[in-house]
């Protein structure tokens, strides 16, 4: 069975390629369910690390739902993994009512090709996951990452298997979340090809910062946070008087 580690950072990549794991999903910030890397770590790791290199392209945090402007973006980033060299693709897209959008990711995948396609873990707010599979399936994704629609894709096993039931091999189910030392055997046992974790441990880099800079009311994601036009001009017409 492979092992997909979802790298956030350089030193993640460069931990898995030691370890032996088969291939990386790179992106950014993992507390927010990642997002995509930057330019600068991107190209680094795919100079530096010899095992396969998939990335995130998410332009942003909270919902799967873009605009236009951050649907181009994703295909740019797109356009650059394809420049750097990288073998596949992760993202999606979900309509309002959270269903596949399928147009527009069909649109990424044509545009990823001859890069692998795995749709990301959005699916499990799909609201049928039989249907969206089918779906998927038909677009000509590669695979699938999900949890099964759980916390975890040890809790979300019996959708697990029946996604991999409906998929008659014609993509790839990828069980994601939660997975470690412990739980890692019941997916093989249970016939997946594939698995996705992060295997991450946590580090104490400093102690008590003066004033934290992470933001509560911004993980939610529910929410998004967008500069105001009003307050800038607000602001402009305060300090300019």
């Amino acid at each position: 069975m492979l092992l997909e580690i979802c790298a956030n950072s350089y030193e993640s990549a460069i931990n898995a390629e030691k370890a032996g794991a088969h291939r990386i999903e790179l992106c950014s910030e993992l507390a927010i369910g990642g997002i995509t890397p930057s330019y600068g770590l991107l190209k680094k790791v795919v100079v530096d690390l010899k095992i396969p290199i998939h990335v995130l392209i998410r332009p942003r945090s909270g919902d799967f739902t873009y605009s236009r402007d951050e649907f181009e973006i994703m295909k740019e980033n797109i356009l650059l993994c394809k420049e750097l060299g990288c073998v596949g693709i992760v993202s999606g897209v979900l309509l309002q009512d959270q269903t596949i959008d399928q147009a527009r990711t069909k649109e990424l995948i044509e545009l990823a090709k001859p890069m692998s396609f795995t749709f990301h873990r959005g699916f499990d707010w799909t609201p049928d996951p039989i249907e969206a599979v089918l779906q998927l399936a038909v677009l000509g994704v590669n695979r699938v990452l999900t949890s099964g629609q759980e916390t975890s894709a040890e809790k979300g096993i019996l959708l697990l298997q029946e996604l991999q039931e409906v998929a008659e091999g014609e993509i790839i189910i990828m069980p994601g979340g939660g997975i470690n030392p412990k739980n890692a055997l019941l997916f093989k046992e249970s016939g997946f090809q594939e698995i996705h974790c992060s295997a991450t441990s946590i580090h104490q880099s400093i102690n008590n910062p003066k004033i934290s800079m992470n933001s509560t009311s911004l993980f939610n994601e529910t929410r998004i946070a967008i500069s105001n036009k009003e307050k800038i001009k607000q602001i402009l017409e305060r300090i300019n008087s």
